[in-house]
């Protein structure tokens, strides 16, 4: 445990800063399961709706430094490449 005021404080705000950032991955993971569920059931306008606030939040957690800018890239690039591989066997293309 901490002895000095400072090293005390510094306590404290590591764990509001852990609470946050686990809220803000918690978060982004669950969009990014609504944008798969989406996906799968074939609804894909409902899926680029949830792509949208996922993409929010993924960009939101890169540039706090809550994940690695380039992970919330690549998510981002994943999940899209998801919906646009199921657009064409929506459409019948």
């Amino acid at each position: 445990m901490p002895n000095t005021a400072s090293a005390k404080k510094r306590l404290r705000q590591n764990q509001t800063r852990r609470e946050q950032n686990r809220s803000t991955k918690s978060a982004v993971r669950t969009q990014m399961k609504k944008v798969i569920q989406a996906v799968q059931s074939g609804d894909v306008p409902k899926a680029e709706e949830e792509f949208r606030l996922a993409a929010k939040r993924l960009d939101r957690a890169g540039a706090l430094h809550v994940i690695h800018p380039n992970a919330a890239a690549r998510h981002k690039s994943r999940l899209q490449r998801l919906i646009k591989q199921s657009k064409p066997a929506a459409t019948g293309d």
